[in-house]
């Protein structure tokens, strides 16, 4: 595989594990490996190969890597296991040191946050209804809430829900805070949002969001100065 360009590594960012999304996880950490050297990703999921080994007087011995093959087999192998130590929360890391193979490494950690069918289930109930009850905060940027539902949707979608694309449209403009009501009426009524990706979206609407968030504001003021007057009429009498 080529060698990617330092801008793309530079900006390939490694994703950490949060216990309770394994599986979202693992298709990160797998594009990781994409942009930075799939040879590491391969190694991961098809193991290291045997260490190389000689015969002395009758006994097979393992001896270290000498040829350049052999040497980049066993880097590949160490900066994987790193890796993906790296990736962990610091509290676990201690715990997994002594897997001292990537494959094994995968393995366990897998084991330990992958979860069974049945704690799947009710993740997936939860989550479910996360999004149904979904909505914006006016704490965030329409950036912010974008993101949190997309985290959501894909977190559904890996967990094997399927939603239509016109319903996480729907979602998304129905989440949106009061300021946004003139632009999320149009886009509602549009006829496209079953085709219409939610990125599309999202763009459509960011153009916007001076305009919203400088009507909010305006508003903000106005409310501000009747209560002022209000106080100060209350105040003269």
């Amino acid at each position: 595989m080529e060698a990617i360009s330092s801008p793309m590594v530079a900006a390939a960012k490694l994703p950490m594990l949060n216990p309770g999304e394994f599986e979202l996880w693992k298709i990160r950490i797998e594009q990781y490996f994409l942009m930075i050297d799939y040879a590491l990703w391969e190694v991961i999921v098809n193991g290291d190969l045997p260490p190389p080994k000689r015969t002395v007087d009758g006994v097979e011995q393992t001896y270290p890597p000498t040829t350049t093959e052999e040497k980049l087999e066993r880097k590949n192998e160490l900066k994987a296991r790193g890796t993906l130590l790296m990736a962990l929360p610091n509290e676990h890391q201690l715990k997994f040191n002594t897997y001292k193979c990537s494959k094994t490494l995968m393995e366990a950690i897998e084991k330990r946050f992958g979860g069974n069918k049945e704690s799947k289930k009710t993740q997936k109930t939860l989550l479910k209804q996360q999004y149904e009850n979904f909505n914006g905060s006016s704490s965030e940027g329409l950036d912010q809430t974008y993101d949190r539902l997309q985290k959501l949707i894909s977190q559904l979608e890996i967990l094997g829900e399927t939603i239509s694309q016109e319903d996480m449209n729907l979602k998304f403009l129905r989440s949106l805070l009061s300021e946004w009501k003139t632009h999320t009426l149009i886009w509602r009524n549009k006829t496209n949002l079953d085709t219409l990706s939610m990125d599309d979206l999202y763009n459509n609407l960011k153009i916007y969001e001076t305009e919203v968030k400088g009507s909010s504001s305006s508003n903000q003021n106005s409310q501000n100065m009747a209560f002022v007057s209000s106080n100060n009429f209350g105040s003269s009498n």
